[in-house]
This record gives C-alpha cells, sequence and structure tokens, in this order.
C-alpha cells in the first residue's frame, strides 16, 4: 500500500512538472482545453462495435464494418448496384450504422483522458480511458475481432477491402495513450497484456490477410498509413524488427512518393488533392517518428535527385498563409490556417530544429489546439 502511495505522489509531482513546463511553452489554453474535453469524456457511455445497426457480412457483430465512403448508387441501374464511384464525394448513408466514426470517437476519447492523466495526475481520467480501452478491445460482450475484413466494402461489388485498413490508423493514437497509462493503478499488467495479445493478433493479420497484403502495395497515403500502423502496432507488442522493417520501407515511400520539388504526385491527383497532400505527409512524419525506436533516421533521409520529407512539407507550406490558394483541383474548401497544415509545421520545425516553421504558425490562434500538448514548442526561438 505504501509503494503504490509514494508512486502515486511522484507520478502526481511529475505530471504537474510537465504541465507547468508545457504551459510555460504557451500551452495553458491548450492544456484548459483538454481538461475541459477531458471532463466531459468522464460522462460518456462506452462504444464499442456492438453499437452499430447494420450486420457484417459474417452475421457478427464483433467483426469491424464500414462502407466505402466515395462510392454512389449508379443511377443508370434498376437497383443502383454496383456503386459507382465519386472521388472527394463522401455518400452520407455509408456513414449510417457502421463503426468507423464509433471508433474514431473512441480513441480520441481515449487519447483525451490519457493525455489528461498524463499532464494531472487525476486518476479518474486514467480509469476512464482504461474502461474505454477494455469495452471496444478486451469485454467478451462488446469486443472487436482483431480484423478488417469487412471495411470499406461496396454495394454490388465486395464485402471488404485492403484500402479499409486505412480505417483502422485511430489505433495509432490508442497505442500512445495507453503509454501515457503507464503507472496509474488503473492500468494493470493484465489490462496490458490483453491489449498487447488483441495488437498482436491484428498486426499478424495486416501482415498476411488478402486485404493486409493488399494495402502493403497501394502506392499512395494507403501504404504510407499501412507502415504507420503496423510500426505503432509492432513497438507497442515489442516487435522491433518488424518496426524498423516498416519505417525501412519508409524510406522507398519518400522516393516514390515525392518529387524532387515536394509534390506528390499520386495525391495530387485527386480531386481533393490539397488535403491528401496533407493527409499522406502526416502519415510519412507519423512513421518517421517511429524511427529513433529502430535507429532510421526517415527525416534526414534524402535522395540524389532531393526526394525527402522536407521537400514535400515546403512545397505545402506557402499554402498555410491565409487567402494563397492552392493551384490543384480541391473540391471542397480548406479552413485557413488549416489545423493539420500547422500541426506538420510544428512537427517539422522541432525534427529539423527550424524556427521558420514556428513562425509560419506563431499568429495563427492556435493555442488550444492539441498538437500544443503532443508537440510542445521547442525553445529553438
Amino acid at each position: 500500500m505504501i509503494r503504490h502511495q509514494r508512486k502515486r505522489t511522484v507520478l502526481a509531482i511529475l505530471s504537474f512538472l510537465l504541465s507547468v513546463w508545457t504551459a510555460g511553452l504557451g500551452s495553458e489554453p491548450a492544456l484548459q482545453q483538454l481538461k475541459t474535453e477531458a471532463d466531459k469524456a468522464l460522462q460518456i457511455v462506452p462504444h464499442s462495435v456492438m453499437e452499430k445497426s447494420l450486420l457484417p457480412p459474417s452475421g457478427d457483430k464483433h467483426d469491424f464494418l464500414s462502407i466505402a465512403p466515395y462510392w454512389w448508387p449508379d443511377p443508370a441501374s434498376s437497383n443502383g448496384l454496383p456503386y459507382i464511384r465519386r472521388d472527394g464525394q463522401k455518400n452520407p448513408q455509408s456513414r449510417e450504422g457502421t463503426d468507423d466514426d464509433t471508433m474514431g470517437r473512441m480513441c480520441t476519447d481515449v487519447q483525451t483522458l490519457a493525455l489528461a492523466y498524463r499532464l494531472t495526475g487525476n486518476e479518474q481520467y486514467a480509469a476512464k480511458a482504461a474502461t474505454l480501452l477494455k469495452v471496444w478491445f478486451l469485454d467478451p460482450a462488446t469486443k472487436m475481432n482483431p480484423h478488417l475484413e469487412y471495411a470499406q466494402g461496396i454495394a454490388g461489388i465486395n464485402t471488404g477491402r485492403g484500402i479499409g485498413i486505412i480505417d483502422s490508423r485511430p489505433f495509432i493514437v490508442a497505442t500512445q495513450a495507453m503509454g501515457w497509462l503507464q503507472g496509474s493503478p488503473e492500468w494493470t499488467a493484465e489490462l496490458q497484456q490483453g491489449m498487447k495479445e488483441w495488437f498482436r493478433a491484428y498486426l499478424d493479420w495486416m501482415l498476411t490477410s488478402k486485404n493486409g497484403l493488399e494495402e502493403a502495395k497501394a502506392g499512395n497515403n494507403h501504404e504510407s498509413w499501412y507502415l504507420a500502423q503496423t510500426a505503432a502496432y509492432a513497438l507497442f507488442v515489442g516487435d522491433q524488427a518488424q518496426a524498423r522493417k516498416s519505417v525501412e520501407l519508409g524510406l522507398e515511400l519518400i522516393a516514390a512518393q515525392i518529387e524532387p520539388d515536394g509534390r506528390q504526385p499520386l495525391e495530387l491527383e485527386r480531386t481533393r488533392s490539397y488535403r491528401y497532400s496533407c493527409f499522406n505527409l502526416e502519415a510519412l512524419f507519423t512513421l518517421a517518428e517511429f524511427g529513433p525506436a529502430v535507429g532510421v533516421d526517415m527525416f534526414a533521409y534524402r535522395t540524389s535527385d532531393g526526394r525527402c520529407l522536407r521537400a514535400a512539407l515546403d512545397y505545402m507550406a506557402p499554402y498555410f498563409k491565409t487567402g494563397t490558394k492552392w493551384p490543384g483541383q480541391q473540391i471542397t474548401e480548406v479552413k485557413q490556417p488549416d489545423e493539420l497544415l500547422a500541426n506538420l509545421l510544428r512537427r517539422a520545425g522541432i525534427a529539423y530544429n527550424e524556427p521558420a516553421y514556428e513562425e509560419m504558425i506563431h499568429d495563427a490562434k492556435l493555442e488550444k489546439n492539441r498538437f500544443q500538448l503532443l508537440w510542445p514548442r521547442d525553445p529553438i526561438r
């Protein structure tokens, strides 16, 4: 008992010092926003795959289900089948009765609570985060089966695709959040072991299934997020060899996806080319941030003709400025200042020790944004 009390006291002190440190770096508004959101998250009913109203083709609600968002009924067909693709135009019916939105909310809530616990030491936050994770992944009545066989199916064509694996990218956040729960008596060795077993099974499915092998060769942002996921889950379960392999494959993606001037052609051909260029770069940055854990420096990697992550960011950076029009196709409005690009600029400022990136976002009025806490401003300014 005394040992547990001492551990909680030390943890509370460290959390307090961390909160003071982040506040000192200009993150106090973000910390207050986080605590407000964490207090709200304490009241939510835990989500699970059992909530969906639609039944997966397997007949088992424990199987994750999502529907391809950019596919619509064919008006030339009497029954609308097979569906046809309208890139960038989301069919609202694809969000009804499925799991993808619910899974995203669960992971966001877990991140909110675990980060709030890390920064405040409040055990209520850790307890709630642990409950949300148990319900989604481990409790027999509500747990998700560790596969995505029925993700992003297309009516009249298939019941699931490799492309659907991108739906589980929020799990990266969940594995990170579990690291923040270490030290809390609410996060037991049994819970940690159960989660490792679940993610070991999911990683094995990603690496060996037809859908996983298909996604591993997707070429665009799907392959980038596939590698980011496999690296994250491999590190979580202690598979250093697989994590290193995933990050090393990321070097090949830089060479294949990024032009010497920083353009990302596979994303520029999309109808939302700005959004997908940022989205792919986010995946590559996420993968690169796992590099130090396996001894691979993706941020420093550069091909002989100049293809690198920094070139890709520098191509995007000018469009952070309000009123600067993106030259490519973009059928949906880009809100300026764009929070995703701001997030990438902050991360690049840290990775490259480059004050210019921080200066770009300095006056953007994003003080409450969570990236202020996840990537606290490095003292480079």
